[in-house]
C-alpha cells in the first residue's frame, strides 16, 4: 500500500503533495486540460464550485489572480479551509455556501464539480466576454443535461474525456501499462455564442 501512495504522490504536481486528500479530487489530467482549453492564466479570476477536498481550488490558486471556491457541505468546507492553509495561498477565498445563490463578480472561469451544474443557467453570475464556464460530469446523462441548457442560454459547448495511458519502460522493453487511468470524468467547456462578422 506504501507504494501505491508513493506511486500517486509522485504524479501529483509539488503544489498538491502537501494537501490533504479527503472527498472526490479532480485528477491532473482533467486539471490541466481545464487549465489549456479555459486559457486560465495570471491575470483570470476563478469560481471554483463543488471544492471537496480543495485540489482543484489550490491547484487554479497556483495559477490565477483570485480564485472564489464555493462549498456548501460544512465538513467538506472545514476541509477545504485547512488545504488552503497548507497551501500558504493568499489569493483564495472560501465561500461556505451554494455557487447557485450567485455571487457578483466578474468570472473568466467557473469550474463546476457538482451535481445538476445546468443550475448555473438559472442562478445570477457575471462572466467575462471570454469567459467560460466547465462542467465536471461523471456521466454522459449529466453532459446532455448541462449541454441543453447551455445551448438555450447562448452558449456553444464541446466535451472531451481525458483518458492517461501510462508508458512502461524496462530492460526488455518498453510498451503500454496493462492498467491505466482510464474515466473520470467528462469535462465540457461552455462559452457565450459570437455573432460572426
Amino acid at each position: 500500500m506504501a507504494r501505491a501512495r508513493e506511486q500517486m504522490d509522485f504524479r501529483l504536481p509539488p503544489v498538491l503533495k502537501k494537501l490533504k486528500r479527503g472527498p472526490q479530487v479532480l485528477l491532473p489530467k482533467d486539471l490541466g486540460m481545464i487549465v489549456a482549453y479555459s486559457g486560465m492564466n495570471k491575470e483570470s479570476i476563478v469560481v471554483d464550485a463543488g471544492a471537496g477536498s480543495g485540489f482543484a481550488t489550490v491547484f487554479f490558486g497556483s495559477i490565477a489572480k483570485k480564485v472564489i471556491s464555493f462549498e456548501m457541505r460544512k465538513e467538506f468546507a472545514e476541509f477545504v479551509a485547512k488545504n488552503i492553509k497548507r497551501s500558504g495561498f493568499d489569493n483564495i477565498e472560501l465561500r461556505e455556501q451554494s455557487v447557485f445563490e450567485g455571487f457578483k463578480e466578474t468570472a473568466d472561469v467557473i469550474n463546476l464539480d457538482l451535481p445538476n451544474p445546468e443550475q448555473i443557467f438559472s442562478s445570477e453570475f457575471s462572466l467575462s466576454d471570454e469567459g467560460v464556464i466547465i462542467a465536471y460530469s461523471p456521466h454522459t446523462e449529466q453532459v446532455t443535461s448541462f449541454v441543453k441548457a447551455a445551448n438555450g442560454h447562448g452558449f456553444e459547448c464541446f466535451t472531451v474525456e481525458a483518458i492517461v495511458r501510462e508508458i512502461l519502460s524496462r530492460e526488455a522493453g518498453t510498451r503500454p501499462q496493462t492498467k491505466g487511468l482510464t474515466h473520470t470524468g467528462y469535462l465540457t467547456f461552455a462559452r457565450r455564442k459570437t455573432l460572426k462578422e
